[in-house]
Order: C-alpha cells, then sequence, then structure tokens
C-alpha cells in the first residue's frame, strides 16, 4: 500500500465506522463510512487513494485529490499558522508546506507551484516550493521537436518557466507564446533546443512544416468562420494577426503562401478570400 497515490484494494471487513481494505501484504487502512457504497462488497475491489488523517493515521478516500504524490501542482493556500501554510488539494485535510519549505512566507488567498512528496522524517505528505531537488540531474535527453508535457510555475523576464515532464526546468521565451497561459496549466509543447549547460527552451508550436500546414488549415478554418474573406494583408499589424489567428506574423505570411500556391485563396489589396 503507497501513501499518497491510488491503490487498488481489497474489502477485507465491514466495521460500524466504515469499510477495512487489505493490500497483497495484508497491511490494513479504513475507509470510512460516507465513501462506501453498497457496490463495494466483501472481497471486491476498490481503487482508493490513501494518505494520514488529522490524527496521522492511515486512511483511505475516494475523493480525487488536485494533486498526487512525486507531482507539481499550483494550490490554493486556505490558512497559515505557527508550522507553515495550508493548501487545499481536494482532501478533507488540506496539504502542509512547512515555513523551511517555503520561498518567501506564503499568504492565505493566493496559490503557489509546489511539488507533493512523503518526508522520511514524519512519514507525512508535504508539498515545498522549493522544488528543485526534486528534479532530475541527469541532462535531458529528448528530441529535437519531441512532444512533451509541460507544467507552467512561472513568469520571468525571459519567459515563461515551466517545469518538463514532472522532471526538468525549461523556458518559453515571451516571443513564441502565442497563446494564453495561466500559472498551474499543464499542456503539450515541444523541445526547442538544449543548451550544452543542461538548460532547455521549448516552444507550444511544432516547427517547420507541420507548423505551416497547422498555420494554413487555420486560416483556412478562420476564412470559413468569416463567410470566406479576412481582412488581413501583409500590412497587417503583428498584434491584429495575433489576435484574429494566434500566431506570428511571421508563420502568417508563409502560410498564407502555401495556400495562395495551392490555388486556395486569392490576395486582394484590403485581404484573403477563398478562390
Amino acid at each position: 500500500m503507497e501513501l499518497g497515490v491510488w491503490n487498488t484494494l481489497k474489502v477485507e471487513r465491514s466495521m460500524p465506522q466504515g469499510l477495512y481494505l487489505t493490500d497483497d501484504s495484508g497491511e490494513e487502512v479504513l475507509l470510512p463510512n460516507k465513501y462506501c457504497t453498497p457496490e463495494m462488497e466483501i472481497e471486491s475491489k476498490v481503487n482508493v487513494f490513501v494518505y494520514r488523517d488529522s490524527e496521522d493515521r492511515l486512511v483511505a478516500t475516494t475523493e480525487t485529490p488536485l494533486a498526487i504524490k512525486h507531482t507539481f501542482a499550483y494550490l490554493k493556500v486556505t490558512s497559515v499558522n505557527t508550522i507553515g501554510a495550508f493548501l487545499h488539494w481536494g482532501l478533507e485535510k488540506d496539504l502542509l508546506v512547512p515555513f523551511k519549505e517555503q520561498r518567501k512566507r506564503m499568504e492565505e488567498g493566493f496559490s503557489y507551484p509546489v511539488y507533493i512528496y512523503e518526508d522520511e522524517m514524519t512519514g507525512r505528505l508535504v508539498a515545498t516550493n522549493k522544488y528543485e531537488r526534486f528534479l532530475s540531474k541527469e541532462f535531458p535527453e529528448y528530441s529535437p521537436m519531441q512532444e512533451v508535457q509541460i507544467f507552467i510555475t512561472h513568469l520571468t523576464d525571459l519567459g515563461v518557466n515551466v517545469i518538463i515532464e514532472n522532471k526538468h526546468k525549461g523556458l518559453i521565451y515571451h516571443n513564441e507564446v502565442f497563446t494564453f497561459l495561466s500559472l498551474g496549466d499543464t499542456t503539450s509543447a515541444y523541445i526547442k533546443e538544449i543548451l550544452p549547460n543542461g538548460n532547455i527552451t521549448v516552444t507550444l508550436r511544432k516547427q517547420g512544416k507541420d507548423l505551416l500546414d497547422a498555420g494554413a488549415q487555420r486560416i483556412l478554418d478562420r476564412l470559413h468562420e468569416k463567410n470566406g474573406f479576412l481582412e488581413l494583408t501583409d500590412n497587417s499589424s503583428p498584434e491584429e494577426i495575433m489576435f484574429q489567428l494566434q500566431m506570428s506574423k511571421k508563420n502568417f505570411k508563409k502560410s498564407v503562401g502555401i495556400l495562395y500556391k495551392q490555388g486556395k485563396v486569392i490576395l486582394h489589396t484590403d485581404g484573403i478570400r477563398l478562390t
């Protein structure tokens, strides 16, 4: 039975306070009555999340936490006391961030990027805002334009800082951001470059032919939405193009060129028209 993750356990026995579940080794955990259903019969299998209650006893729940052990999340502080800040993570008991695990004192009502882990000294699930030590020390071995999952942590002068595949830091430069991103978002991205020092830059859009094909399709879709005409030209501002198509002016011009060569659009001085 593993703390902080989902476990598939067997219903062993029923007691007034709930069902006792066991793993293959015979270790038991209580699933309180409020989470029990008629389908949970003796010997049946139940998928539950295991953590510790306010008295540090192992307890099971069918509630879904906002994050599990060894993952990143962007969680809101519900309260602060003399030992640290407590985060709402979707369960009855809030998640503690001890003061020593905070970059700066966390404040009630604000959200922060954190990593969830099991403290070796206490055996409790806790979170840290100082998560760098949990990132991989190995040199990243991604391929150029490899698709990856990223977690948005914070903004810097250079761009948007992210965690790649739950194990490496990365950066999206400001000029690579063509869509709205929120702190705490998890989304797909592509490896752009890995520097000799191991630093990684990522992009939200695939480069090269695939990007241009996607851009061309986006323009076609927008033309159909606008009854076959778009008031965009080579002279349109990057901001206007971004607003209407969520792409850079450079990719707009290349994508229009593809459509023109394929005979799918006619270029006018005041815009683009479907043929």
